[in-house]
């Protein structure tokens, strides 16, 4: 393999303590993991923030001979509205990078967009209304329990136990509040059962790697079965502790089938590439719903698309130099 000037772009945290701080800076954990892993296999790397400042941005590419990009940007000045932009302005300049183009990072952070589409297509996603803000708000034609999200984030910010309501007097409480908080709210029918992680990594085609499952039998029957952002980011709560990511060898062959053929339809439909993560809770029924689509899912160590990676055979370097020979294949 030749060795590359390889370059880490990323997003820039806040600095100091502030909400989502967590979430946030886990973004140069996943830069520091794939520059030892790079360094590893002889490649030389840069890390290369991205910010409104295209100018710096682009001087950077001025300055030095940039093979191709691992695209970490996750937001923009902590806009996650700006979450493709980054990947745009790598295909304006023709350099090649890890992961989802543009579009696709664009249309998958809008947790509506992608809902309509999924719905377009005839994969089951859980019913949902949007709340903008307006005073005249009707869920009554949601069955409850509701959960509601911010409909552009993700790695679970603004979701956790307090946002899941189970009637609407107290939904229509706290709306306001939470759209003060997050803007543009989804309103979403809970789905109480079984949670799934269904990762998918290659170029130019992506295999389904070892499907995954929370265990939520340490919650308790008193605490919504959710991956909030507790459960991801706050190891002094219970939830982090109780939440276990376990690779089940049990699952009946029909709903094995059936979740990675919905995350390779997600995959295609979606137009993704190299990697991604489709989340999914099947009912009591065990029907399958797709909740979210991660195009361009974390890749620190102790990541869930990592885990099912580690599961597979393949370790932290060997999945860093998979990324190299598929952006080479694409810069030839």
């Amino acid at each position: 393999m030749n060795k590359n000037l390889i370059g880490l772009v990323h997003n820039v945290p806040q600095s100091g303590p502030y909400a989502f701080t967590e979430a946030s800076s886990d973004v140069m954990i996943q830069v520091d993991s794939i520059e030892e892993a790079l360094r590893n296999l002889g490649h030389s790397s840069k890390r290369i923030p991205f910010t409104r400042d295209i100018g710096a941005f682009l001087a950077t590419f001025k300055e030095d001979p940039i093979d191709m990009v691992f695209n970490l940007c996750e937001t923009v000045d902590e806009n996650p509205l700006f979450s493709g932009h980054a990947a745009a302005v790598l295909e304006l300049l023709e350099v090649p990078f890890t992961g989802s183009p543009s579009s696709a990072l664009t249309c998958t952070t809008d947790k509506t967009m992608t809902k309509r589409i999924l719905k377009a297509c005839g994969i089951r996603t859980p019913k949902y209304l949007i709340y903008d803000g307006r005073p005249h708000f009707n869920p009554g034609c949601l069955t409850f329990p509701v959960i509601v999200k911010p409909r552009f984030e993700d790695a679970s910010i603004g979701i956790d136990q307090e946002s899941v309501f189970g009637s609407e007097v107290t939904l229509k409480e706290a709306l306001g509040s939470f759209h003060e908080r997050f803007g543009s709210l989804l309103v979403e029918e809970y789905i109480d059962g079984r949670e799934f992680n269904v990762s998918l990594f290659g170029y130019p085609t992506a295999d389904v790697m070892p499907v995954a499952e929370i265990d939520f039998s340490a919650f308790g029957d008193d605490v919504h079965h959710i991956v909030g952002y507790r459960t991801k980011w706050d190891e002094t709560s219970p939830e982090y502790h109780n939440a276990v990511r376990r690779f089940p060898v049990n699952i009946p062959s029909p709903l094995q089938e059936s979740l990675e053929k919905i995350a390779r339809e997600c995959f295609q439909i979606f137009m993704l590439r190299d990697y991604a993560r489709v989340d999914i809770r099947t009912d009591r029924r065990n029907r399958p719903y797709v909740l979210e689509i991660n195009s361009n899912p974390c890749i620190s160590p102790d990541a869930g698309f990592i885990a099912s990676l580690a599961h597979a055979g393949i370790n932290y370097t060997e999945m860093v130099r998979h990324f190299v020979e598929f952006m080479s294949l694409r810069s030839r």
